[in-house]
């Protein structure tokens, strides 16, 4: 059923945009406080550990099948526990600018993907998410050095497996028991992460890189509890309130949010003016798309 406009909004404001506010603080946080100090795979599990902690006394075993556990852990080990390996790795290949202006892509994965997994071609969607990413294009679009392909490649890993997650649990929510309070079985979307995460410390960690001071420990609290127990719990609730454009679209609103606290209080060089321009194309992606939903939702009640 489609969503209407004050309907969409009001979801928007309450779930993803709301958690895009957060999230704007992450990228310099990490660029600043932690990338090349503490280990990336230490920053992830801690990271993930204490969002798992949040949600573990909310956790109900027997309330939920094997299938759907092993489903919700499956995803968050794309969503989170792999998305945050490349994350945290292009950090160290990539300035902060350079790490937001390649999450772009980001809405073009999720809309294609979305549209793969539902067995269909939405060509309004690409349209939407394409003009989202000129968008943020215009924001954040400068010349790159020579590492610009590794970095990309790292970053584009991320947003593929961001994608992926966030419409996999779309889908897979409904199938959910409704009696069930999404906060009592999101517990194992966190712990597919972690199980990934500390393989991966395991293997690859350096234990001669961990933190040394209280900021460190201060900022890996701050994205663990906030940033990634309360962030993903609402970001993926709210990705399943909306339609695939807008939550596409929504991608995108990170970046000019990350360049605004980026420049606000680590005064970081950022055109204004593209930063204006790109926010504007934003914003009249997500309301060109939900024209396009309401139009054609008004086309297929008159039909009927």
């Amino acid at each position: 059923m489609a969503v209407n406009f004050s309907s969409l909004w009001g979801l928007l404001m309450g779930y993803l945009i709301g958690v895009t506010g957060l999230w704007a603080f992450s990228f310099s946080l990490i660029g600043v406080y932690l990338s090349g100090q503490v280990d990336s795979y230490f920053a992830v599990l801690t990271r993930i550990t204490l969002a798992t902690l949040l949600f573990l006394p909310f956790l109900r075993p027997r309330a939920l099948g094997h299938r759907y556990k092993l489903a919700l852990m499956a995803i968050g080990a794309v969503q989170l526990g792999i998305m945050y390996i490349f994350f945290y790795q292009s950090f160290l290949l990539l300035t902060v600018p350079e790490v937001l202006l390649f999450t772009i892509f980001t809405p073009l994965y999720v809309t294609l993907i979305d549209d793969a997994m539902a067995g269909r071609f939405t060509p309004f969607y690409l349209v939407t998410a394409v003009l989202a990413v000129l968008g943020a294009a215009i924001i954040r679009y400068q010349g790159v050095d020579s590492g610009f392909w590794s970095g990309f490649l790292v970053v584009q890993g991320a947003n593929v497996c961001f994608a992926l997650g966030q419409v996999a649990y779309r889908y897979l929510l409904p199938k959910l028991p409704e009696s069930l309070p999404v906060y009592s079985v999101f517990g194992w979307f966190y712990l597919g992460a972690l199980a990934f995460a500390a393989l991966a410390f395991a293997l690859f960690g350096n234990t001669n890189q961990l933190p040394t001071v209280a900021i460190q420990w201060g900022v890996l609290a701050w994205l663990g509890l906030v940033a990634s127990g309360v962030g993903y719990f609402l970001w993926n609730l709210g990705a399943t309130r909306v339609n695939a454009g807008a939550l596409a679209i929504m991608n995108n609103a990170l970046i000019p949010a990350g360049l605004t606290v980026n420049l606000l209080i680590w005064n970081r060089d950022a055109d204004l003016l593209r930063l204006m321009l790109g926010g504007v194309v934003i914003v009249m992606s997500l309301l060109l798309n939900e024209w396009w939903v309401r139009r054609h939702s008004l086309s297929a009640t008159t039909a009927e």
